[in-house]
């Protein structure tokens, strides 16, 4: 299947869903997105309120499409992309990844979160040369933050911390996550 096809497909599923059913093409393969619960999208916020206190100057989108294409010929929608204030000002529904800091994942309670979120993605970003993968997991009550990508491998370095320690994500990002409140959002 083309990338065209797949955006056609992706398109029609959202007009035709409410927006209910979302696609991810990665990897060649169609993949679809689980519509988050309300705990899954409280956590998206939490960061969010977060990163704006920390750092005004840059904005936290909530399922952006992007194009990671320099490894994988696809399409993903991370739960959240942190770019530098309007960056995506004048971009169409899939945008290019040049100029994204950090996308983020939240990990939802299906059967291919494991595959999706902790195997592809983190190549896939690191791949498209994105400074940071931050993947929240509910399921280990971790929080793990990919750095150093590398066309070749995604991303070179990681560190983990549990649910309730603290995370610095490092400069040219300079925000400090406390995460002992994402206790409260597992199941």
């Amino acid at each position: 299947m083309s990338v065209e096809e797949f955006e056609k497909i992706a398109a029609f599923a959202a007009k035709e869903t409410d927006d209910t059913v979302r696609f991810e093409f990665i990897n060649g393969r169609i993949g679809v997105k689980k519509v988050a619960d309300g705990d899954h999208d409280t956590v998206v916020v939490w960061l969010s309120k977060r990163c704006m206190q920390a750092r005004p100057d840059l904005d936290l989108y909530q399922g952006r499409g992007l194009r990671v294409e320099k490894y994988r010929d696809g399409r993903t929608r991370p739960d959240a992309v942190l770019v530098p204030a309007e960056h995506f000002a004048g971009h169409g529904e899939w945008a290019d990844p040049s100029g994204v800091l950090m996308v983020v994942a939240v990990t939802s309670y299906d059967s291919d979160t494991d595959r999706r979120d902790r195997q592809e993605k983190p190549v896939a970003y690191g791949a498209a040369g994105i400074p940071f993968y931050l993947l929240i997991d509910r399921d280990a009550c971790t929080v793990k933050l990919y750095s150093d990508p590398d066309p070749g491998v995604g991303y070179r370095d990681s560190r983990t911390v549990p649910f309730g320690a603290q995370l610095m994500l490092p400069e040219p990002l300079g925000i400090e996550l406390d995460t002992e409140k994402l206790k409260q959002y597992v199941d």
